[in-house]
Order: C-alpha cells, then sequence, then structure tokens
C-alpha cells in the first residue's frame, strides 16, 4: 500500500509518501516548507500560518509526488493531520486532502499529530516499535505514554501547563536569542559551566510514589520564573552576555534531568526496555544522552530511540505512516471530516487507568 500524507497543523507546509506493509514501511519523500517569516514576531501568527498554507500546499504536494517517482495512480490513499494544531492551518491541509480523495477517487484518512510523532522514529529506526515509552515533546506538547501496541496508547502524564519546546522558546527570548529557541539554547548551554548557575528540577522529588498525582507529571512554568529572575539579576550587575551561556545551561540540565528521571520511571514500572522520544525537542542531542545514561544505570538493557531532524519537526512522513497503519486496519474518514485545536489521541487510555 502506498499513502500520501499532508501535514498543515502549524507552521510546516509538507506531503510525503510512505509505502509497505505492517512495521516494514518505508519513506519514499518527504517535502517540508517551513514558515520563516514567523521569526520576525518571536512566535507564530495563526493568520499568517493558514495563508501560508494556502499558497504552499499545491507544490508541496506536487514535488512530493515528483521526488517519489510516482504518479496518482500509484497513491492508495491520502492522509492528512486534522487535529490538534492550528485550526485555520488544519482546515487547509483537511480541505485540501477531501478534494484530492474526492477528484482522484481515494480514500481520506484524518490523522492526530501527536500519533504520528509516535510513529515518526520508526521510519529511521525499524527497531522503534512498541512496546515501549514514548516521551513526545513539542512546542505545544509534552506528554508521556506507555505503548503496549500501535493504536494502544496509556496516558501516564504530562505538563501542567507549559510544554517542553514552549519553555525553550521563552528562555531563549529572555535571553535574546532567535526564535524557535530550542537549538540556540541547546548551543549557548554547551558554551555554560554545569552547576554555575543551577535551579530547582521541577516536580520532582524522591519522595515521589507510583499513584501519586505528579509522580510522571511535569511542570516548567516555575522554572521559566525562575530564569526571569536569574536575568534580571544577572542584568543588575551588568554581566548578562557573560552569564547567558550558563543560565542557559542551568536551565536545559534542569529540563532534562526532570523529563529524562520521569521517562525512566515510566520504562521501569512498565517493565518497557525500548523508549521511543518524539517532536520538536526529541533531537536535543542532550536529551537523548541523558535518558540513555539514567535508563542504562536503572534499566541495563534499555535502548533510547529518537528521530532524526527533518522526522522530529512536524512533517507529513509520520502522518503518512500513522495513515498506513489505519488504512490497514481498514479505517477511513468520511468527507465530513473536520479540523480541531483539540482531541484526545484515538485509543488513548484515561490518566486515572494507567498509573500502576
Amino acid at each position: 500500500m502506498r499513502v500520501l500524507g499532508i501535514e498543515s497543523s502549524c507552521d510546516e507546509t509538507s506531503a510525503a509518501i510512505v509505502s509497505g506493509t505492517g512495521d516494514d514501511a518505508a519513506l519514499e519523500s518527504l517535502t517540508i516548507l517551513s514558515q520563516d517569516v514567523h521569526a520576525i514576531f518571536g512566535g507564530v501568527v495563526p493568520e499568517i500560518a493558514s495563508r501560508a498554507h494556502l499558497t504552499a500546499i499545491a507544490p508541496v504536494v506536487r514535488h512530493a509526488l515528483e521526488q517519489a517517482g510516482r504518479g496518482w495512480a500509484d497513491i492508495d490513499a491520502v492522509a492528512v493531520t486534522h487535529a490538534p494544531g492550528l485550526v485555520g492551518a488544519l482546515l487547509v491541509g483537511v480541505s485540501f486532502a477531501k478534494s484530492l480523495a474526492a477528484a482522484r477517487g481515494l480514500p481520506v484518512l484524518g490523522v492526530h499529530h501527536l500519533e504520528g510523532h509516535l510513529f515518526a522514529t520508526a521510519l529511521d529506526d525499524r527497531a522503534a516499535v512498541p512496546p515501549f515509552t514514548a516521551l513526545l515533546v513539542s512546542g505545544g506538547h509534552t506528554m508521556l505514554l506507555d505503548v503496549p501496541a500501535w493504536g494502544e496508547y496509556r496516558l501516564l502524564g504530562a505538563t501542567r501547563d507549559d510544554a517542553a519546546g514552549e519553555a525553550f522558546d521563552k528562555v531563549a527570548k529572555l535571553l535574546g536569542l532567535p526564535y524557535p529557541g530550542g537549538r540556540h539554547i541547546e548551543t549557548l548551554a554547551r558554551e555554560g559551566t554545569p552547576g554555575r548557575v543551577r535551579f530547582a528540577r521541577p516536580m520532582l522529588n524522591g519522595g515521589q510514589r507510583p499513584g501519586d498525582d505528579d509522580y510522571y507529571d511535569v511542570s516548567f512554568s516555575g522554572l521559566k520564573t525562575a530564569v526571569l529572575h536569574a536575568v534580571r539579576d544577572a542584568e543588575a550587575r551588568g554581566a548578562r552576555d557573560a552569564d547567558a551561556p550558563h543560565i542557559a545551561r542551568g536551565f536545559q540540565d534542569a529540563l532534562i534531568e526532570t523529563l529524562a528521571a520521569k521517562t525512566v520511571r515510566a520504562a521501569e514500572a512498565f517493565g518497557r526496555t525500548r523508549i521511543v522520544l518524539g517532536g520538536g525537542v526529541a533531537c536535543n542531542r542532550a536529551l537523548a544522552a541523558e535518558i540513555a545514561r539514567r535508563a542504562a544505570e536503572s534499566l541495563g538493557a534499555a535502548a533510547v530511540h529518537a528521530p532524526s531532524p527533518r522526522l522530529a519537526t512536524d512533517n507529513a512522513a509520520m502522518i503518512a505512516r500513522a495513515g498506513l497503519f489505519r488504512l490497514e486496519r481498514g479505517e477511513r474518514s468520511g468527507y465530513d471530516l473536520n479540523a480541531y485545536a483539540a482531541l484526545p489521541i484515538p485509543g488513548l487510555v484515561a490518566p486515572g487507568a494507567a498509573r500502576p
């Protein structure tokens, strides 16, 4: 089977083609057009994003087909992100996908963006398949799940306020770094001295036990505020530029150590020997390294699988891959398929029922 995927949930217009059956899936093409204009505003402007998708979506899809050397006769279905995301941006992709499907007589499948991120790493690494512990970390989401099988997702914990990527962006702004901030914080942090500036590890303490409300949850708003105070103190001393690398290192260490500890807790609790990362923050090498270090200490033979940068960002390859899974299960969406700003992942188990 061969699926054309379309992604337009935020500020990337993307199309891709994935083919195969079961876990034997191959990426034939991937086109991603990022909207750099949002850097001027320090964040994504929804109306600008929607208009940019309108301009880009047709040539992006055409390029994905050309890159794969495929024609419409080779495509078995169209998969498109329909939730969650910016509704105006999503509607561009959903409307285009439904029109394509209707014109070509193809089935259309609505795909949940976060389920796509769960599948993304497996396109790079054939070993990144269930059962595993999943950490989804992006600009809009931070979520910890147990994945016994594709389509079965046990929600363990999530952020109570800022997502990890959002925290990176806000701290980058405090330090005068460009948007998006993740890669700039990571680069600056390499110049910082470990422990020179130390922040508390939010919602992480030795007294937490399985069943506690905060055992798997995270919170980064307090960490962001602590960074704000550190920056203001450095400015008052005329040392902002000198302290910036140490503040960046302190922030990144606190956030990463919190995520790593909670992730390894989950893997240990459910007996998982694989940990899969997804989302834009997943390509932070320090995060993957810290999770691998802790997993080796606590679990021994655990393997950590992180996506490549192009599959960590919002991309249509992961949507096509999740669509292929849904297509093989006999699922189809109707032409009444709509876009939603928020929607649970299909197959998600309620948090209260998930904790051991």
